[in-house]
């Protein structure tokens, strides 16, 4: 798999290359200034208890650690965002986890210290355990601000609930908490190609959710990280791309629009996506921030996170400064993960056209079926939305699984090259 994501980058970048991260002394905020109208991510790494299959960065909650850690992030926040003069105007804000809902009680006063500095236009979002899913909780959310909420279901089914050691779900419940509490946007996530899990399956798991008040779906494959302590083995590649497929074509039927790979909403303004923002600036541990020329990661420590505020530093682990033609390859890749592409976005951040930056790779796309589309608008094609997904399994496992998985033993490495 790296052969293969080694070759594809020196391809694109016309480089040897690679993408090289070094150390950062926390002392120094990046200069945001230009960089214009980013989203915003916070992550909340506490669990009840800790999934099996779950990549991400997370332990299980302790309340001193967890208060600890709350004005540790506050403090991020003011350490990062204390030179703006002014509030910033950014898009959107996520939070991800963990379990965020866990800090529904300190959750305003988060919100009330980006807003010193951010001027949020494009609503406020966070991710759900299904028990989080109720009244009480809910209330809380939506008293702090929050628009979007996207509910980590995985399955409503008890075989595979079984297998991801998930506990089973109360369905009447949260059919009841969602409807007494309204938001914008409820988005329930599902897990596909499990182990003899078939099109039937998926149906079944995806009319329950619009049956219990989603109205925005996603559908994401189970991939098997190397540092992850699950029993699940990851389906094959026909295999799988047959389930993709079928569960396509049956969401296009019922009325579904396809906002990127892998979600589907009711309507195009019920959206929920944390990943699609073309810069954005992370706070809490594990989070990165992307910007013009840079992207950056927080340590995956908590305690080390914690430490490194107190000490009045940032807790970036690593950087890497980006040249142009790296910056544009990690433009395009998630520009084109929505399957939609306006040309002339690409020119108003890079100040090239995208033909004369990409001629061949567009030429290929087009002969192979991927795209489609003239002017200014690009779309990938069902054949093209499912070799993006092949490859983003490619990409995950060489550059995110290493670096991750370095992370998580490493607080503060000296450097890395991927």
């Amino acid at each position: 798999m790296s052969i293969i994501t080694t070759v594809t980058r020196m391809y694109l970048t016309r480089s040897f290359k690679p993408f090289t991260f070094t150390a950062d002394d926390g002392r120094n905020p990046p200069d945001i200034a230009k960089t214009e109208r980013p989203g915003l991510y916070v992550h909340i790494p506490f669990c009840r208890s800790i999934c099996n299959f779950c990549p991400y960065c997370k332990e299980t909650f302790d309340r001193e650690l967890y208060l600890s850690y709350i004005q540790a992030l506050m403090d991020e926040i003011t350490l990062f965002s204390s030179r703006n003069s002014a509030p910033k105007e950014v898009t959107s804000l996520y939070f991800g986890g963990g379990s965020p809902a866990l800090a529904a009680d300190h959750l305003k006063e988060i919100i009330d210290t980006l807003k010193r500095y951010y001027r949020i236009t494009d609503g406020i979002g966070i991710e759900l355990h299904p028990d989080d899913v109720n009244i009480e909780t809910l209330l809380k959310l939506k008293n702090a601000g929050v628009s979007r909420i996207s509910i980590g279901i995985q399955s409503f089914q008890k075989k595979f609930q079984n297998l991801l050691g998930r506990q089973e779900i109360d369905i009447h419940q949260m059919k009841h908490a969602l409807a007494a509490v309204e938001f914008e946007t409820v988005s329930m996530d599902f897990i596909f190609a499990l182990p003899g899990q078939n099109v039937n399956d998926l149906k079944q798991d995806i009319d329950t959710a619009f049956a219990t008040g989603a109205n925005h779906i996603a559908i994401y494959p189970f991939i098997n990280f190397s540092f992850a302590n699950t029993p699940v083995k990851a389906m094959g590649h026909r295999e799988k791309r047959k389930l993709l497929t079928e569960i396509t074509g049956y969401l296009k039927h019922s009325g579904c629009f396809r906002d990127s790979i892998w979600t589907f909403a009711r309507a195009p303004e019920h959206k929920y996506s944390s990943m699609t923002r073309d810069n954005f600036i992370g706070f809490g541990c594990s989070a990165t921030t992307l910007l013009k020329d840079q992207f950056r990661i927080n340590t995956f420590s908590v305690k080390e996170y914690c430490n490194r505020i107190r000490n009045n530093q940032l807790p970036t682990a690593l950087k890497c400064d980006f040249s142009m033609r790296q910056r544009m390859i990690y433009w395009l890749f998630w520009r084109i993960y929505t399957t939609r592409l306006k040309v002339r976005d690409f020119e108003a951040a890079f100040g090239v056209t995208l033909t004369k930056a990409f001629r061949i790779e567009l030429l290929i796309a087009r002969l192979a079926g991927l795209i489609t589309g003239a002017g200014d608008e690009l779309e990938l094609t069902g054949k093209g939305a499912y070799y993006f997904h092949y490859y983003e399994g490619f990409y995950t496992l060489a550059y995110i699984d290493k670096m991750w998985s370095f992370l998580r033993h490493t607080p503060f490495p000296e450097k890395m090259t991927l």
